[in-house]
């Protein structure tokens, strides 16, 4: 597998373009994201598991029920979520991207991002959508506008394209995603669109999206809160000439070994950039009973907020690690558990046995701080294995959410 140039433009067939089409009202920025496939693909999608869900997901998970799309299209500044009118509003954008690309309107992923609650109108994007489709191009240039398109409080876009062999055949694969606060599982707070020339059935695509959410996304936590837009999907349009993927064999698994590689690669560079964040915080647990028993560990450990804010101020307080360790309703010995804080500056032994070993503060405080934390627990009672991905707490997580619709 090699990393390559072009994000979600990077796979054969595949076009984007992002305008500012006016939704973020006050604001001179993109907010209009299109990407496209040339020809019909299979496509999967997951979504936010929480009870207040988007317009746009009920219209989508509708669109989606053939297993197939050929566009995607989503709004930032304005959530479209609690609004009496917002699946008009959803599917009137389907409707007006599909007769200008001359589709179906069932052919298309619509996702939206922003402030919750607010009435949105549809004029922006029928006054945008002849611009947005006229600027679609297979350019790097059009892969960035597509992906400042969905920023909301992100600081930096998050995009990343590979390639990949299947069965002889030269595959890619790009994605972009968005998310830097509201993020918590099941699924971390988000919106990721992933682009694939690979050939794979509709049945199969889902397996794969269903198997690497587990252990990429649903493990990444910012603040604790589940939005209400979550939505990871996926478009593979089989330019690339492999055998269809019909089966869990060997091309499965190089196929499920390059979307995890992306969707891990996006959730660690979605908690590093965190709404206020100063460090990117991963737990790596080994040792566990069950490999659920790990997952559960490691968010426990990820999520707890006293951690968070030792982690900020530089704090080796391990104490707070074990306590989110004992709540975390695992099947553990506490009794047998290690602790190390790790990171580029070396790795330094905190606990063993579920109690205190002697530890050079100054060396820890050096560790600590670093940009990248890895809290690495051993709970010495199995082969279960897992990590998750968060952040710092800090003073200004406080200040963008006390102001975020202003």
């Amino acid at each position: 597998m090699k990393v390559i140039e072009n994000g979600v433009v990077a796979p054969l067939g595949f076009k984007a373009n992002g305008i500012e089409a006016g939704i973020r009202e006050g604001k001179k920025r993109i907010d209009l994201a299109l990407i496209t496939s040339s020809v019909k693909a299979t496509a999967a999608a997951v979504y936010t598991t929480n009870l207040v869900k988007a317009a746009p997901i009920y219209v989508t998970k509708d669109n989606l029920a053939d297993g197939y799309a050929q566009a995607m299209i989503c709004n930032a500044g304005n959530a479209n979520t609690c609004n009496a009118d917002g699946i008009e509003i959803a599917t009137k954008t389907c409707e007006l991207l599909a007769k200008e690309l001359n589709i179906s309107a069932k052919d298309i992923i619509v996702a939206s991002t922003g402030v919750i609650g607010m009435p949105m109108s549809i004029k922006p994007v029928e006054n945008g959508m002849a611009k947005l489709v006229a600027g679609l191009d297979n350019k790097k240039e059009n892969a960035d506008l597509a992906v400042k398109g969905i920023m909301t409080t992100d600081t930096v876009a998050k995009t990343i394209a590979v390639e990949f062999e299947i069965g002889g055949k030269v595959c890619k694969m790009g994605a972009m995603t968005k998310g830097a606060g509201m993020i918590h599982p099941q699924m971390a707070t988000m919106l990721c669109f992933v682009t694939t020339d690979a050939k794979i059935s509709s049945k199969m695509l889902n397996e794969a999206l269903k198997d690497v959410v587990d252990d990429t996304f649903n493990m990444l936590s910012v603040d604790g809160d589940t939005s209400t837009n979550d939505t990871l999907s996926i478009m593979a349009n089989g330019l690339a000439g492999n055998k269809e993927i019909t089966e869990k064999n060997a091309d499965y698994e190089a196929f499920k070994n390059a979307l995890y590689f992306v969707c891990e690669n996006l959730a660690r560079r979605m908690a590093k950039d965190g709404e206020g964040a100063t460090r990117l915080l991963e737990c790596v647990v080994t040792g566990a009973k069950t490999k659920q028993d790990a997952r559960i560990v490691a968010k426990s450990v990820i999520c707890s907020s006293l951690l968070k804010a030792a982690i900020f101020g530089s704090d080796a307080n391990w104490g707070r690690v074990l306590c989110a360790i004992g709540y975390s309703k695992a099947d553990l010995d506490i009794n047998k558990v290690d602790v190390d804080f790790k990171s580029r500056k070396g790795q330094i032994a905190v606990c063993r046995n579920g109690a205190g070993v002697p530890f050079s503060e100054e060396i820890a405080k050096e560790i600590l701080l670093e940009d990248e934390i890895e809290v690495v627990v051993n709970l010495n009672s199995g082969e279960g294995e897992s990590k998750a991905f968060g952040c710092d707490l800090t003073y200004d997580y406080v200040k963008i959410n006390g102001d975020y619709r202003s």
